[in-house]
Protein backbone atom coordinates (compact mmCIF):
# COMPACT_ATOMS: atom_id res chain seq x y z
CA UNK A 1 0.00 0.00 0.00
CA UNK A 2 2.77 2.52 1.09
CA UNK A 3 4.47 1.85 -2.56
CA UNK A 4 1.47 2.34 -4.33
CA UNK A 5 0.95 5.67 -2.63
CA UNK A 6 4.62 6.62 -3.28
CA UNK A 7 3.85 5.64 -7.04
CA UNK A 8 0.82 8.26 -7.34
CA UNK A 9 2.89 11.08 -5.61
CA UNK A 10 5.50 10.47 -8.15
CA UNK A 11 3.02 10.30 -10.92
CA UNK A 12 1.77 13.75 -9.54
CA UNK A 13 5.48 14.96 -9.16
CA UNK A 14 6.76 14.05 -12.82
CA UNK A 15 3.63 15.60 -14.19
CA UNK A 16 4.98 18.99 -12.20
CA UNK A 17 1.37 19.29 -10.41
CA UNK A 18 1.29 20.27 -6.55
CA UNK A 19 -2.07 18.90 -4.77
CA UNK A 20 -4.08 21.87 -4.85
CA UNK A 21 -3.15 21.72 -9.06
CA UNK A 22 -4.08 18.06 -9.35
CA UNK A 23 -7.13 18.59 -7.28
CA UNK A 24 -7.90 21.32 -9.34
CA UNK A 25 -7.84 19.36 -12.58
CA UNK A 26 -10.24 17.14 -10.96
CA UNK A 27 -12.84 18.82 -9.17
CA UNK A 28 -11.73 17.70 -5.80
CA UNK A 29 -10.42 19.75 -3.00
CA UNK A 30 -6.48 19.49 -2.09
CA UNK A 31 -8.06 16.82 0.95
CA UNK A 32 -8.54 14.52 -1.75
CA UNK A 33 -5.02 14.57 -2.91
CA UNK A 34 -3.57 14.63 0.57
CA UNK A 35 -5.61 11.39 2.33
CA UNK A 36 -5.49 9.34 -0.64
CA UNK A 37 -1.37 10.47 -0.87
CA UNK A 38 -1.42 9.86 2.80
CA UNK A 39 -3.38 6.29 3.33
CA UNK A 40 -6.23 7.80 4.99
CA UNK A 41 -8.20 6.94 1.74
CA UNK A 42 -8.60 4.74 -0.72
CA UNK A 43 -8.93 5.26 -4.41
CA UNK A 44 -11.41 3.69 -6.56
CA UNK A 45 -10.34 2.22 -9.56
CA UNK A 46 -12.85 4.70 -11.66
CA UNK A 47 -10.92 7.50 -9.59
CA UNK A 48 -7.39 6.29 -10.08
CA UNK A 49 -8.00 6.46 -13.80
CA UNK A 50 -8.87 9.95 -13.80
CA UNK A 51 -6.16 10.64 -11.26
CA UNK A 52 -3.96 8.67 -14.01
CA UNK A 53 -5.57 11.11 -17.18
CA UNK A 54 -5.34 14.24 -15.06
CA UNK A 55 -1.06 13.64 -14.88
CA UNK A 56 -1.18 12.71 -18.22
CA UNK A 57 -1.22 8.83 -18.36
CA UNK A 58 -3.89 5.83 -17.91
CA UNK A 59 -4.40 3.76 -15.44
CA UNK A 60 -3.23 0.58 -17.15
CA UNK A 61 -0.07 2.38 -18.32
CA UNK A 62 0.58 3.49 -14.23
CA UNK A 63 -0.13 0.04 -13.45
CA UNK A 64 1.97 -1.27 -15.93
CA UNK A 65 5.31 0.48 -14.75
CA UNK A 66 4.02 0.18 -10.64
CA UNK A 67 4.26 -3.49 -11.27
CA UNK A 68 7.48 -3.07 -13.12
CA UNK A 69 5.95 -4.58 -16.66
Amino acid sequence: EESLRNALKLMRKNATLNQSELAQKLNKPQSFVSKYESGERQLRILELEQVCIACGTTAHEFLKVFSGH
